[in-house]
């Protein structure tokens, strides 16, 4: 008996310290998924990209690296993601079917699984932050359109004009935007203390009509974190994302059926998905620092960090087609 009780307490701390934070803090970013060889393929046009993903980095990595929380990297990454007109969120955002933007954006906390998010704004510059503030400063999960801009505005964001979001590119709607030039931009991360958030933030499907909302801002389609599984933020056709509850889909995965983060996230992308309806990907971080970025595009914008406890180099890739560089 004694021999089975000492066995019993050994499986249980091998698991134990199987499913600690094994990495002091990590981060994955991803700016949309898409048909993007040809952006892959060469490099004057991929350059731009892999150093604003290398920028993002930096802003995340300066959040971590002091200690501050999985929350906080998130909104400044996702911000400067934002402000960047190389990706359909904030600035450079897609147009609709009447000439407009609108845009969406959600943020959730692991630790405590509160969640905030803004649909079909047309005037937040930084819809990352309305999204926060919803999480902060309202009983609320989600608002939406001019209800959402009235309540940024009423709490001190700040405002602009619709057509602030507007590049050269989206008002000369050109053949490159009509293809899909760029996408949603996303980050999750896990902090020193064990903490994880996830955020996505969007310009809209191209075209869109109709009021149509997409996964970005629907807490566990698009975003979802949760201390016990992983973090997770989504990219592509969002109704489909939708309809597979794909964020809350994978956190489900890892912590019922056991499988490793990037089983389970194999297995939405590559099989649960159509591939050619359900095109897109992910980015997923789990409790124990492990990452997975799928995706059944033939290429999605992505890079990540991460900084194992034993070591005090910083490892960090970016990526548009299959291939991962490591950049300067």
């Amino acid at each position: 008996m004694k021999k089975q009780v000492i066995l019993i307490f050994g499986l249980l701390c091998a698991a134990f310290c199987m499913s600690a934070q094994q990495r002091e803090y990590a981060l994955v970013i991803h700016g949309g998924a898409g048909v993007l060889d040809g952006v892959a393929q060469d490099a004057n046009r991929a350059a731009p990209y892999y150093a604003a993903l290398d920028s993002a980095l930096a802003i995340g990595d300066a959040v971590l690296s002091q200690g501050g929380e999985a929350g906080k990297a998130v909104i400044a990454v996702i911000r400067y993601l934002e402000d960047n007109p190389l990706f359909n969120a904030g600035k450079g955002a897609t147009l609709t079917a009447e000439g407009t933007f609108e845009l969406d954006a959600a943020i959730m906390l692991g630790k405590d699984l509160r969640a905030g998010s803004v649909a079909g704004v047309k005037t937040i510059k930084h819809p990352i932050e309305a999204a926060y503030t919803v999480m902060t400063k309202s009983e609320h999960v989600m608002l939406s359109g001019e209800g959402a801009d009235h309540f940024a505005s009423e709490q001190g964001l700040e405002i602009v004009d619709n057509l602030y979001f507007a590049t050269p590119r989206t008002l000369e709607w050109i053949e490159e935007l009509k293809k899909g030039k760029n996408g949603t931009v996303g980050c999750v991360a896990l902090d020193k203390q064990g903490n994880l958030a996830a955020g996505t933030s969007t310009g809209g499907m191209r075209n869109k009509r109709w009021g149509r909302v997409g996964d970005a801002p629907i807490i566990g389609a698009g975003t979802y974190a949760d201390n016990n599984s992983c973090a997770v933020s989504c990219t592509g056709h969002g109704e489909y994302f939708i309809r597979h509850a794909v964020a809350f889909n994978l956190c489900a995965r890892y912590k019922y059926l056991n499988e490793p983060i990037a089983t389970a996230a194999d297995n939405i992308i590559h099989k649960e998905l159509n591939t050619v309806e359900g095109n897109g990907g992910l980015i997923a971080i789990d409790k124990t620092g492990q990452i997975a970025m799928p995706f059944n595009s033939t290429g999605m914008f992505r890079a990540y960090f991460y900084k194992e406890k034993s070591s005090p180099t910083i490892i960090k890739q970016v990526g548009i087609g299959q291939e991962l560089i490591t950049p300067p």
